[in-house]
């Protein structure tokens, strides 16, 4: 059976559950696509120092390494919308999983820094196109009664994919076998290519396609009732009857739209200001500023994964019980406190045991707050709030933004690191953090339960935007 026929019939191995079973498995073999994120980006922190050693490499290319594969992901999520809106959701994931394979062949085998950058920017290319794919795939599949679980699933898995990343790079340090670390990767990378040739088409996009037969059948696997698939295509096809034109025409004459992608764009960029990626891409190399050991903070950095990926697992949890605000402002709020607190035992000093474990404490609590609320909810979010005739630009414009602001703080943090100090940049991070609350409360609609159409309309008859859901 080919991919094309498994938009309209079932999926081998799975064809046999209800409907609505169907649509959470779908909905997690693309988030397989959030696995393969968190594993490209948690790897490359333990292999960092063994590759500066081997290629001598200093501190600004250290910085270029990393850097690299964001400065691609940008790029990646240009194109991931035209992809997307040519090709589909599901063969825009296809096409980021043989990247994903490639890429970690490449770094795998690299006998030089220009042909490892050269593998970190396939890598950042499919990371690009997966970021932007995945979630819109899943939003567009799932009920929206557990939409925002499905979408934090894809999150969830990043942050396994980090934790995965982490604890890879601390069995591997001993040795020094940084090869390993990044060829490894290959490994969740054929299984996510292959796990993409049972994805259906999205209904959604199919209707925008105008092929309203094969929505029709899609839909009605993916659900339990065929009454309620008939409902959701029937309102698909109102929004589309609207005027508009495509996600640049509609961005340009509507300043409804306008105010969606403007909104997304600023919950992207307000992610990346947290100062988590700092953390990830970074985190052995301040752990050893804060005088650990070599082996220590390698595990410190293990255990900032795991944390990660429980926290995620709470927001699975409670993201369709308590609402999206609610845990977004919770979130920032632990932020705000943890880099305070961790700029305050820099400022402080100490080589004692006790310093050591606060601040670990202080990091490890930064990273559950984010875990719980900025990491899944910026993603969730930014994947609702756009109209369907414009999501493709809309979540294109918001994806970009996140890893144009993820490449700069990464490429100029070691720098800033050394001219700030590490007290004040942790207090800076603290500061933006406590932005985000002010813009949440100010700005953020409360999605929960809300069906996408439901907000399109609301936004497109010029609700304010924090009123859009709820």
């Amino acid at each position: 059976m080919s991919p094309d026929q498994l938009s309209a019939q079932a999926a081998p191995g799975i064809g046999g559950s209800p409907g609505a079973a169907r649509a959470v498995v779908v909905g997690l073999l693309a988030a397989m696509a959030g696995l393969m994120f968190g594993l490209d980006t948690g790897v490359i922190a333990g292999a960092l120092g063994f590759i500066g050693d081997e290629f001598h490499a200093s501190a600004r290319m250290q910085e270029w390494i990393v850097s690299s594969m964001m400065a691609a992901a940008a790029l990646g999520s240009v194109g991931a919308g035209r992809i997307s809106f040519r090709f589909g959701r599901r063969r825009a994931l296809l096409g980021a999983s043989l990247l994903f394979l490639a890429g970690a062949l490449v770094c795998a085998l690299a006998h030089s820094i220009p042909m490892l950058i050269a593998g970190r920017i396939m890598l950042g290319l499919a990371v690009g196109i997966a970021a932007f794919a995945a979630p819109l795939y899943i939003s567009e599949v799932t009920l929206e009664a557990v939409r925002g679980a499905m979408v934090s699933f894809y999150q969830l898995m990043v942050t396994l994919g980090i934790f995965l990343a982490y604890m890879t790079d601390s069995l591997l340090s001993y040795g020094g076998h940084w090869r390993w670390m990044l060829g490894l990767m290959a490994v969740p990378a054929a299984l996510f290519c292959a796990g993409c040739l049972f994805l259906p088409d999205s209904p959604r996009w199919l209707m925008m396609r105008g092929e309203r037969s094969r929505a029709s059948q899609v839909m009605r696997y993916l659900r339990a009732d065929p009454a309620e698939a008939d409902a959701e295509i029937r309102d698909i096809a109102q929004e589309l009857r609207k005027p508009g034109g495509d996600g640049f025409a509609l961005f340009r004459t509507d300043a409804n739209f306008r105010r969606s992608v403007l909104l997304g764009v600023v919950l992207q960029v307000m992610q990346q200001l947290t100062g988590i990626n700092v953390l990830m891409y970074y985190a052995p190399k301040i752990f050893q500023a804060a005088q650990f050991g070599v082996s220590a903070a390698t595990w410190a950095t293990a255990l900032i994964g795991l944390i990660n990926m429980a926290a995620t697992g709470f927001a699975i949890v409670f993201i369709d019980r308590w609402g999206r605000r609610p845990l977004l402002i919770l979130s920032c709020a632990i932020m705000t406190f943890a880099m305070l607190a961790a700029g305050g035992l820099v400022a402080v000093g100490g080589d004692s045991t006790s310093h050591e474990m606060g601040m670990v404490g202080a990091l490890l609590l930064f990273v559950a707050g984010f875990a719980i609320g900025a990491g899944p909810l910026v993603w969730t979010l930014c994947s609702e709030i756009q109209p369907l005739r414009g999501r493709d630009f809309g979540i294109a414009c918001s994806t970009f933004t996140n890893w144009a602001a993820n490449w700069l703080i990464s490429n100029v943090f070691l720098s800033v690191l050394a001219t700030l100090g590490e007290a004040r940049t942790f207090w800076v991070f603290a500061a933006m953090n406590g932005l985000f609350i002010v813009i949440t409360l100010a700005y953020v609609p409360e999605t929960r339960g809300v069906s996408l159409e439901e907000i399109e309309s609301r936004l497109m008859a010029g609700r304010r935007l924090r009123d859009l859901g709820r």
